[in-house]
């Protein structure tokens, strides 16, 4: 039987060779408009967030009160100007745009077998390039990524055992926020930096920002890969992962290094299905160098891997790959590990430790409790292992059940579980990570807090709360 051209089709087992099921969505509109004024509503709030940002000084890019010279805003400061003057007001308009992305999103992934492959990228390709054109949103990672190669290339510091704080007459320091944390950041990203220390500041902050923007088209480009290995339809795939508003404003607007890690993780992905272990394992090992997060992937990439051939081989490579990321670490930065360590004493309120431990009355998200969601976390990987179902499935809960035991929570973090939720066989990880997805954005919209705080809600008062308060205090000075 001939089959419909819009159909989602997925393998009962994410692995090569495995009997393929066809599966539409139970939500489809049926007409191609639903679908392109979906795209262009998505298009349109990113391009109203950008335009924003970069008119003049506002809360959407913090620190800029201070500084914020043309090369910082882009091209489009000054376009909508003093439209908006009323802080509070900017606040609840960034809050509603983003919010009405979320529900054009839905409709997009509802509508997509009425959209063409060519659509959908066209769409994410000016989505992408809207969005170069912004300052980083909401938060100052890539100053700090900048700082941190600056202090070590510049100033000839260790970033792994000295602070941003060290190097106050450094042109970078008044744009960073964590000037008093070593690096949490993974070796090999670290490293990669370095050269962007010696051309101006301005330079490396575009140079930094297109090679964001380039590696992210590039995992979109791995995301759509896979799902063609696999048998899925790939535009249900790229438009779960690309138009998620979560991933163009927080990760994408916010030029976050998550992408960095995305693409050699994704690559390995791809080369297991392609059955090239060695390399597979090779490419998880470079992720991992970036963000030690991908180190997840490993258990059930060694289940997909079969027969036990194949799982030496994986291993060899993660093995080889390992012995020159290693030498490079040690010979740049000593001994010295990543810090992790401040980072997981700090809580964001919405974390679920600390709603969980609200709720049970122990005081937030305290020490013991994020110790049993640890635990917790490590019992979900052995139980999901220990049941050999579809190992991508597997993958994107473990990712979700590491997130949910995270005390500090942020957005641009569900980034590492949307390719596993969208190549996975799993209707409901998919809904779980939709649902998460817009739990994570509810809870840091700023018209959250600000509806919370008028109505005398706090969560942010136990002990525990008030003691990561502090240590954030100080971690910023």
């Amino acid at each position: 039987m001939r089959r419909d051209p819009g159909e989602i089709a997925l393998p009962r087992l994410a692995l090569p060779g495995a009997r393929l099921r066809t599966l539409r969505p139970r939500l489809a509109l049926a007409r191609p408009v639903y679908g392109l004024a979906a795209l262009a509503a998505v298009f349109a709030g990113s391009l109203a967030v950008v335009a924003f940002a970069a008119a003049e000084p506002s809360a959407l890019v913090p620190h800029s009160r201070f500084a914020f010279p043309g090369w910082l805003a882009g091209p489009l400061r000054g376009l909508l100007a003093h439209l908006i003057t009323n802080p509070q007001t900017l606040r609840y308009g960034f809050s509603v745009v983003v919010l009405a992305m979320m529900l054009a999103y839905g409709i997009a992934l509802a509508s997509v077998r009425m959209l063409s492959m060519r659509t959908i990228a066209i769409a994410v390709v000016a989505l992408h390039a809207v969005l170069l054109l912004s300052p980083p949103l909401q938060l100052t990672d890539l100053f700090s990524y900048l700082g941190y190669a600056r202090l070590g290339e510049l100033h000839r510091l260790n970033p792994y055992t000295q602070v941003i704080a060290l190097a106050r007459r450094d042109p970078v320091y008044g744009l960073t926020s964590w000037r008093n944390m070593p690096s949490p950041y993974g070796p090999m990203f670290t490293l990669a930096t370095y050269p962007l220390a010696l051309v101006p500041l301005p330079v490396a902050y575009w140079v930094l920002k297109t090679a964001t923007v380039l590696a992210s088209l590039g995992f979109i480009a791995l995301v759509w890969r896979c799902a063609r290995q696999l048998g899925h339809d790939p535009r249900f795939a790229v438009l779960f992962v690309a138009a998620n508003p979560i991933f163009l404003i927080y990760e994408l607007g916010g030029f976050h290094n998550d992408v960095f890690m995305l693409v050699p993780a994704m690559a390995s992905i791809s080369l297991l299905l392609d059955r090239r272990d060695r390399w597979s394992g090779a490419a998880l090992m470079l992720a991992v160098s970036i963000k030690f997060t991908a180190v997840l992937l490993l258990p059930f990439m060694l289940l997909a891997a079969r027969p036990a051939q194949r799982r030496v081989r994986l291993l060899t490579g993660v093995a080889i790959a390992a012995v020159p990321l290693v030498v490079a670490s040690i010979a740049t930065f000593g001994s010295a590990a990543v810090n992790l360590s401040n980072q997981s004493t700090l809580l964001t309120p919405f974390s679920v430790p600390n709603l969980v431990g609200l709720v049970l009355g122990v005081g937030g998200g305290t020490p013991a409790l994020l110790r049993v969601a640890r635990v917790a976390v490590v019992v979900v990987i052995a139980v999901l292992v220990g049941r050999r179902r579809d190992w991508l499935t597997g993958a994107g809960w473990a990712t979700l059940a590491l997130l949910c035991s995270l005390a500090w929570l942020v957005p641009w973090y569900v980034v590492w579980l949307l390719p596993l939720a969208a190549l996975g066989t799993s209707i409901r990880l998919r809904r779980a990570t939709l649902a998460f997805a817009v739990f994570v954005m509810l809870s840091f919209i700023p018209a959250t807090t600000m509806v919370l705080n008028n109505a005398g809600v706090r969560l942010m008062t136990t002990s525990v709360d008030r003691a990561s308060a502090a240590r954030q205090v100080r971690l910023e000075r």
